[in-house]
């Protein structure tokens, strides 16, 4: 499970340094194949690639004209390129992405239990900040029995 934030960083090419802890638990288990995108664009999330076929798997099963289908595929289609991690362990973040999420120099790499998501520092604090962990989250995560 890829758990956890580390900050990293960006470099003037558009490539990100996968902090070490998150390459290594995907290198054990998915190999250095990528599918790197976004829903939003408002930040990068990076799917080692056995994770997003699984997906597409998933989606198969819609009818072809679907809108919620078509909506997600539209997104991280548009959003999205298959990437291979170099020898440095560095992934290339497409650069229409990259200027939509703002995301160059430092950044929080989160992980997504089976997808890491990117952020500029600022933005994701601020989304803290504006949606605060409440009560009725509390709640459903409770019947969870965490």
């Amino acid at each position: 499970m890829l758990r956890g934030n580390y900050t990293a960083r960006i470099d003037a090419k558009g490539r990100l340094k996968v902090p070490t802890p998150f390459r290594r638990l995907i290198d054990e288990k998915h190999g250095g194949e990528f599918y790197i995108t976004s829903l939003t664009g408002d930040n990068v999330r990076i799917y080692p690639l056995p994770e997003w076929e699984s997906i597409e798997q998933r989606l198969s099963l819609l009818p072809t004209m679907d809108p919620a289908r078509r909506k997600f595929l539209d997104r991280t289609n548009y959003y999205g390129q298959q990437a291979t991690i170099d020898g440095q362990g560095r992934l290339l973040i497409h650069p229409l992405l990259r200027k939509a999420a703002g995301v160059m120099g430092d950044v929080a790499v989160l992980g997504y239990l089976t997808y890491l998501e990117v952020w500029e520092l600022d933005v994701f604090k601020a989304r803290l900040l504006a949606d605060p962990y409440t009560e009725d989250d509390e709640a459903a995560i409770a019947k969870l029995g965490i």
